[in-house]
């Protein structure tokens, strides 16, 4: 076969020797040439499509650990859920509360309360505080209950008032004492 090529060359070698490139010819094939050394991009759907199938599945496996991991939110009813007009009933006794409260430890840490009152206040506050809980129980279960509904309204307007009670009855004490101090100066 190689002979016959060798054959075929010098048989035809004059055909080779004569016949000029055409014009541009050179220009053609290095046009060729670099086109051929370009390296062709090709669009790979298939690598794509896994990529996002390693995303979304990333992402699922991502969600559903942070579902397994996180603790339920208990939600939490109130008397402030159930209606506009309790929210703002519980909203103003649960500031004046508050606002009692603070008072209070003020009245306290002046010392007019001694240590054995301190503690009957405690215990008394971890008994409102037990009663809450019970009533937000039953108002969980019973939400449309007009007598749970009463029974919060009550025990808000009854926390309310003994808080009151009590620091009237500490500033009466202050102001005793105040004047007390006043007239064994004068004396």
């Amino acid at each position: 076969m190689k002979d016959e090529l060798e054959r075929l060359i010098l048989n035809n070698q004059h055909s080779f020797q004569n016949e000029e490139p055409l014009e541009g010819h050179f220009e053609r094939f290095e046009a060729r040439l670099q086109k051929a050394t370009k390296p062709t991009r090709k669009f790979n759907f298939q690598a794509v499509l896994k990529v996002a199938a390693i995303v979304v599945f990333a992402l699922l496996v991502v969600n559903q650990a942070r579902l397994w991991f996180t603790p339920e939110k208990k939600e939490t009813l109130s008397l402030g859920s159930i209606s506009p007009e309790y929210r703002e009933v519980e909203f103003y006794y649960t500031n004046a509360i508050q606002l009692g409260m603070t008072q209070l430890d003020k009245l306290t840490n002046e010392g007019l309360i001694s240590e054995a009152e301190q503690q009957m206040m405690l215990k008394e506050q971890k008994e409102f505080d037990q009663m809450y809980q019970k009533l937000l129980e039953d108002l969980k279960a019973n939400p449309d209950d007009e007598r749970v509904i009463n029974a919060m309204l009550e025990y808000y307007e009854s926390r309310m008032n003994i808080i009151s009670l009590v620091i009237n009855k500490l500033k009466e004490i202050q102001q005793q004492k105040h004047h007390q101090n006043e007239s064994s100066i004068s004396l």
